[in-house]
């Protein structure tokens, strides 16, 4: 794993950061860009394959040793009592993360922290996808037009 470089000396007391030493800051860890991605579009299924939620960001990796931070929030809602709502996290065809809820009737929210190591630098679309779980009714992304978001950050290694 690569370390963060440090500023010279001369230049930690005090003084105004030119350019050059600036680019003594660079390392690992930074954030080098950000993406994000919004939804507020009501989707319903009764099923319990998986369909997409309309929630999608895409970012293009500078290098493949870098990760990707994906920061998700979005609204979920059932109509029938201990529903349960799967939801999952897929980068192309890769499942990063899944979860199962179940909610008394009502809405709740799918929150994600992933910090992802997709060794690419070709295009990549990150998106959310849901499915009905055990119990029957109809579950639902983005009720009452609640803004889902997604956020892409491509860290240094």
């Amino acid at each position: 794993m690569a370390t963060p470089t440090n500023l010279p000396a001369a230049e930690t007391t005090g003084n105004v950061l030119t350019a050059a030493y600036m680019n003594d800051l660079r390392g690992a860890f930074r954030v080098l860009q950000v993406v994000m991605g919004f939804h507020a579009t009501l989707a319903s299924s009764t099923s319990a394959t998986y369909a997409d939620s309309g929630l999608t960001a895409t970012i293009t990796p500078q290098s493949n040793t870098n990760k990707i931070l994906v920061l998700v929030n979005q609204s979920v809602y059932t109509d029938a009592t201990g529903q349960d709502i799967n939801n999952r996290l897929v980068r192309g065809s890769t499942t990063l993360q899944t979860s199962l809820a179940t909610i008394n009737i009502g809405t709740g929210t799918y929150v994600v922290h992933v910090l992802d190591a997709p060794a690419s630098t070709s295009a990549l679309t990150y998106k959310t996808q849901f499915a009905r779980g055990s119990g029957s009714g109809t579950v639902y992304t983005q009720p009452n037009s609640n803004v889902g978001n997604i956020i892409l950050c491509e860290i240094s290694a």
